[in-house]
């Protein structure tokens, strides 16, 4: 794109004087200056043994933490979405006590620490050293020994995806109501029930504004099943504290283990970058323009 001179009254061109700003020259050296000096720091440590987080970076037991950390993310993450859906449900129904119950698990999950939860349910046991389930008012049924299926992986997926959809469940809430309520009003005109609804004009439109933001909670829960190690749950913090635990290389595991969640994340956030692009102006397309309710509902009228 060509732009014309700036010239005066008789056409010649003024020069312009270029600005030099020697606050932010200034403010950018002082920072890389720092930057350099750290890392330096870092590299140059002679109480760090690089050679080791060479060595166990790609340890049998440090990949095999990964793919556990990633198993309990993509798990946590699909319950969590899952109930966040059937709360947030409940959180907008007209029935005051479904209301009043989401309200309080929001409540409970959003005010108690996750690594309290991951406690509790791996302690599970204390309470209840049987899972019964049966029949009522009979002898039908079956019966687990808890210590047996709370498991450190279990309980920190059940933790961690409770959790979860307590937030899940205000994102979802706000999708639903981001919807144009004359679609809804539309709906109830051609006679639809509250859960068809539900299900065929406010959630497709709904899930559309979700996913995106989904893609922040999932690098979050990346990180977050750093706690998990409390529990021994086999993931890639808990495998890397025991091991340097027996060979006393403390800062060069955490290394290790930082690296391999920054390359998660990276991969998390491309992943996101995706969604948004293929997610963002087609959710706003659709809701502001009533693009899904225009296909349903002359079908539905017919």
């Amino acid at each position: 794109m060509r732009t014309e001179p700036i010239t005066d009254a008789s056409g010649r061109p003024i020069p312009v004087a270029r600005t030099w700003h020697w606050g932010r020259w200034l403010a950018a050296a002082v920072a890389l200056a720092v930057v350099a000096r750290l890392a330096y720091l870092m590299v140059a440590n002679p109480n760090l043994d690089w050679g080791k987080v060479a060595e166990y970076l790609f340890h049998e037991r440090i990949l095999s933490g990964v793919w556990v950390t990633i198993e309990i993310s993509v798990l946590a993450t699909v319950l969590g979405l899952v109930l966040g859906v059937l709360v947030a449900i409940m959180r907008l129904a007209h029935n005051p006590v479904l209301s009043g119950l989401a309200t309080f698990y929001i409540w409970f999950f959003r005010g108690t620490p996750v690594l309290v939860q991951l406690i509790f349910w791996y302690n599970l046991a204390f309470l209840f050293p049987e899972l019964v389930l049966k029949v009522p008012f009979t002898m039908i049924g079956v019966k687990w020994d808890t210590n047996l299926v709370m498991t450190g992986f279990t309980s920190a997926m059940l933790g961690l995806g409770l959790n979860l959809a307590a937030y899940f469940a205000e994102t979802v809430r706000a999708g639903i109501q981001a919807v144009d309520h004359g679609q809804t009003e539309a709906a109830y005109a051609l006679g639809m029930t509250p859960a068809k609804r539900m299900r065929v004009i406010v959630l497709p439109q709904a899930l559309r504004i979700i996913i995106p933001p989904t893609g922040n909670e999932f690098i979050s829960m990346l990180k977050t099943t750093s706690l998990v190690y409390v529990v021994a749950g086999h993931d890639l913090m808990t495998n890397a504290s025991q091991i340097y635990k027996a060979n006393n290389l403390i800062m060069e595991l955490l290394i290790v283990a930082s690296l391999w969640y920054m390359l998660m994340t990276a991969v998390a956030t491309f992943l996101q970058s995706r969604l948004e692009r293929r997610f963002g102006s087609e959710a706003v397309r659709l809701v502001r323009g009533g693009g899904l309710a225009a296909r349903i509902l002359p079908k539905a009228a017919a």
